[in-house]
């Protein structure tokens, strides 16, 4: 990785990371690139002639660029995605004709590879969306292709749009619409996925029941756990973008005994953490007229929370309770405090603390929980202290 020389940018590229900077969904572009690929390094770069400067990535295996990094252009595959404007797509170099014997596999240490030319409306050239794993991947398909696609054509949009931005006041109209855009993209790619992962699961359901080696028996379990996370992954995604567009979360309310519904989420936290102290307070002598379902996700965010952040040697707290004011949740724990900024955002999407490299999760669980508050005509609180972190769950009780 010695041809990389992560020096400061000049002055005429800073423009562009800045603009790329401005994109809000690009984090999160990278982050899907990874989680649906599998590969663990993910990029916009801006490329010229003689230039490739990183404007945004994302890096779990310390390839050693920060946005304004560089790499020497003509080590790179991107040089000749600019010259084309084709994308370039690698299984496993190893086995790929066209590539094999290529130079830049060998000089960064890489087996798969995926870049998509990022072009602006006029047909101007400006990067590329691209993505490495010293690992070989899956992606001469026609969904991965077309997610790459999608997305480098969504940041050239707000490439467009930043440029008119600067130049016109009108621009603000265009921006509402590009957001809009954004989110019902992210929207039907949630949906997109969940057709594929369905099966995946029917499969390994069926492979489940038959008899198999040990080994082969070993894995269903870890797939059927993988599959259940990109489900909650995808759920969140689709909250997201249902919360962002305006129209709201759903709810199937109904008059129901909540006891239980909490207990339940209790008791699934305590058999996956068995070794974590969780304490209950229940005085839930009354019916609540809720989605049922919305309000057992928001135990299981603000619990695992909790549990994530809190100090591992002192109980979590949960208490649930029906007064004048209302139906109250509230999720305790000790441990360090959240500094007073990081509490200021907390409720936005994509917040989260300090992350641990095994933490799964985008970042949108806080966010959604204060949403489905909204939805109930309640609201979400945060308070923390020394002493004690806090969040509290309100709403009405009753309609």
């Amino acid at each position: 990785m010695d041809p990389m020389n992560p020096t400061s940018p000049p002055h005429e590229f800073q423009s562009d990371i800045d603009a790329i900077g401005r994109i809000d969904a690009v984090p999160m572009i990278l982050d899907v690139v990874c989680r649906v690929t599998g590969m663990r390094f993910a990029a916009v770069a801006r490329v010229t002639e003689d230039r490739w400067v990183a404007c945004r990535l994302l890096d779990n295996i310390d390839f050693g660029l920060q946005p304004g990094g560089e790499l020497k252009v003509e080590t790179t595959l991107c040089n000749q995605i600019r010259q084309t404007r084709e994308a370039v797509v690698i299984d496993n170099v190893a086995e790929d004709t066209a590539f094999r014997d290529h130079p830049t596999p060998a000089i960064y240490g890489l087996q798969s590879y995926i870049s998509m030319p990022i072009l602006h409306k006029d047909g101007r050239f400006f990067g590329t969306l691209c993505a490495i794993d010293p690992l070989p991947a899956r992606l001469k398909n026609p969904e991965t292709i077309g997610m790459f696609k999608l997305f480098a054509e969504l940041i050239a949009a707000h490439l467009d749009s930043d440029d008119k931005l600067r130049n016109s006041g009108a621009a603000l109209r265009q921006e509402r619409h590009l957001s809009e855009l954004r989110e019902q993209f992210i929207a039907v790619l949630g949906h997109d996925l969940r057709n594929p992962l369905a099966a995946i699961a029917g499969g390994v359901s069926v492979i489940g029941r038959t008899k198999l080696e040990e080994k082969a028996t070993r894995l269903v379990p870890m797939i059927q756990a993988s599959v259940a996370r990109m489900s909650n992954l995808i759920n969140d995604v689709l909250d997201f973008a249902r919360g962002r567009l305006g129209d709201g979360l759903t709810l199937s309310r109904r008059l129901c005994d909540i006891e239980p519904v909490l207990a339940h989420v209790v008791a699934e936290l305590r058999s996956s953490q068995p070794e974590r102290g969780i304490e209950t307070e229940f005085l839930l002598d009354a019916p609540v007229d809720c989605d049922p379902e919305r309000l057992s996700q928001v135990l299981s965010n603000l619990l695992a929370n909790a549990l994530t952040y809190g100090a591992p040697d002192r109980p979590v707290i949960v208490r649930a309770s029906i007064g004048e004011s209302g139906f109250e949740l509230s999720v305790s724990n000790a441990g360090d405090p959240i500094p007073p900024l990081a509490l200021e955002n907390l409720f936005q999407p994509f917040e989260r603390g300090a992350v641990k490299p095994s933490q799964q999760g985008l970042g949108l669980g806080l966010y959604i929980t204060s949403q489905i508050g909204k939805a109930h005509g309640g609201s979400l609180t945060a308070s923390s202290t020394p002493a004690e972190t806090r969040f509290t769950f309100r709403m009405p009780a009753w309609i």
